[in-house]
């Protein structure tokens, strides 16, 4: 408790966050976003002239609400949406969908699966062995999770109709090896700007601290920091590199700025899910100056209700 407490006297900004997390419903979406805004980044949001990347995503929040783009953060539905465009080679084989987790009929599944839910980012279950697999622990995280609306945090509006349901994934390894060891799938997201991708981030070593590391289009490393550390070692860069830009490119096409993500296995693509508010515009860059490079490649659309 001391420990806590020192932390929070050091961190007042944890208290000023946590504080508007719980009174977030007394809020209108701009004057949320304005506050937090505020808290993170210690000035106001410029919602008139946005120029930086994390303003231009808070705008976005606002005034870009085309009805699809709650099908598209619905981790379910876009796979249908995916396949269409890209081919169903892409996509993760789904192995069952429930609307509770006490619904999950575990003997229906194969040794090794994912359990998720289809709003959220943080509530995946992965079970490497049935035999040992604690599914009681994993139906309290799934519950637990299915009661948060993630649209109240960041106001990230489509989020906010998803309808939340529980569903099971083939579990996506490199090798044998990789089952072993429990060893994560690296991440390949593409920040894409109406069909143009820019820049590849990495999230890797998730078994232990991850870490993020940031390559232009050519795979040259980026000096940017977000979030995370670099990554010490090497970083393991996907093969179909190419291809993997072309899908990006298919999928992103008419959207102002979104990342979309991938995974390579065994030189195989596979399709992970569309971000469109990445850390939800409110992670900063370091350098600064990264923030305004990349909201000049934001085209703002018109607006799709009043400002």
């Amino acid at each position: 408790m001391n420990k806590l407490i020192h932390y929070l006297f050091h961190n007042p900004r944890i208290i000023l966050v946590v504080t508007l997390f719980k009174l977030s419903p007394l809020f209108s979406d701009k004057v949320y976003l304005k506050l937090l805004y505020y808290i993170d980044f210690g000035k106001k949001l410029n919602l008139k002239n946005p120029l930086t990347f994390n303003e231009k995503l808070q705008w976005l929040k606002l005034y870009d609400r085309r009805s699809e783009y709650t099908m598209m953060v619905d981790k379910l539905l876009v796979k249908d949406y995916v396949a269409k465009v890209l081919g169903e080679e892409y996509i993760i084989p789904t192995l069952g969908v429930w609307n509770s987790p006490d619904d999950i009929d575990i003997d229906s599944l194969p040794d090794q699966f994912v359990l998720k839910c289809n709003h959220d980012s943080g509530s995946i279950c992965i079970c490497h062995d049935k035999r040992t697999f604690d599914f009681e622990g994993a139906k309290r995280k799934l519950k637990k999770a299915l009661k948060q609306n993630m649209y109240w945090r960041g106001r990230e509006w489509p989020y906010r109709n998803v309808v939340r349901k529980v569903f099971a994934e083939k579990l996506m390894v490199e090798n044998e090896e990789s089952v072993a060891t429990t060893k994560r799938l690296d991440d390949y997201k593409i920040f894409c700007f109406d069909g143009k991708p820019y820049m590849l981030f990495v999230a890797s070593d998730r078994a232990h601290k991850v870490c993020f590391d940031y390559y232009d289009m050519d795979l040259k490393h980026l000096d940017l920091r977000q979030g995370a550390d670099n990554f010490k070692g090497i970083v393991k860069l996907p093969k179909q590199f190419e291809k993997m830009k072309e899908l990006a490119a298919k999928i992103s096409t008419g959207i102002p700025q979104v990342r979309t993500d991938f995974y390579e296995i065994e030189g195989k693509i596979y399709f992970g899910e569309l971000t469109f508010f990445d850390s939800s515009g409110f992670a900063k860059f370091d350098p600064e100056s990264w923030d305004e490079k990349l909201g000049k490649l934001i085209v703002l659309p018109p607006p799709t209700r009043d400002i």
